[in-house]
């Protein structure tokens, strides 16, 4: 009977991860990215029309005579659901009004009697209407802001952190319903802005006519400037 031969066992090799997996992570943390920024650099690089080339003076006169880096001013500003803080060189209003709320629809952004808060502190609730402006329906401008975010996170009507997350997409031509006190008031949009946070212009009141201009922080995500969306009341 032949004897038995010990034979050696030889190690298994270890496999070795398929580099591919490497990529697809790599691909899946690009297009993250990239879905994250492309609606900034979109807004920086296609919307460049709407960006004023002026500075307002009283942006000036805070910084005692030295223009206010906006990106500085934006960022190092407190926290922005807190309404006074948009234009702290201008402190909004208390007014008596016969109502403290109204509702504010956009149907082509899907926005649908949202509340707009007079004189408001928390945008994180409500949009502001900023005490001190004129109230809908009346000759002057009615100023109106809230918070934006990116495009993605948009969640409707309701949730007011995101609220305008759209609006840099609204066109001219476009309406805006209000329904104040129980009127019902359609202003069209005529103007798209895009200033400085430390420009005061929007609070400007002309009285020639019945205006709003709704405010919101672009581009979106960021708080480096002002979007001006600028409507006149539709009088039929």
């Amino acid at each position: 009977m032949a004897p038995y031969r010990f034979i050696k066992s030889v190690p298994k090799r270890k496999m070795k991860k398929p580099v591919f997996l490497s990529f697809i992570f790599m691909g899946i943390g690009m297009v993250l990215i990239v879905w994250t920024v492309w609606p900034i650099l979109s807004f920086l690089l296609i919307d460049q029309a709407m960006f004023a080339k002026t500075v307002s003076p009283l942006a000036e006169a805070v910084g005692k005579g030295k223009p206010i880096n906006p990106v500085v001013y934006a960022v190092g500003s407190s926290d922005f659901t807190n309404a006074n803080a948009w234009f702290p060189t201008k402190p909004q209003k208390k007014i008596v009004t016969p109502v403290n709320s109204y509702t504010l629809s956009i149907s082509k952004l899907g926005l649908t009697d949202a509340t707009v808060t007079i004189a408001g502190d928390d945008l994180a609730k409500s949009l502001v209407h900023y005490g001190g402006t004129s109230l809908p329906g009346e000759y002057g401008n009615a100023v109106i802001f809230g918070h934006s975010t990116l495009p993605q996170f948009f969640k409707g009507t309701k949730e007011y952190k995101s609220i305008f997350a759209t609006l840099p997409t609204i066109k001219i031509g476009d309406d805006i319903t209000i329904l104040y006190d129980g009127v019902t008031y359609t202003y069209r949009v005529y103007d798209k802005v895009v200033v400085d946070p430390t420009d005061l212009s929007p609070l400007e009141q002309h009285f020639d006519d019945s205006y709003i201009t709704v405010v919101t922080c672009v581009p979106p995500g960021t708080y480096l400037y002002r979007l001006n969306v600028k409507a006149r009341l539709v009088r039929i």
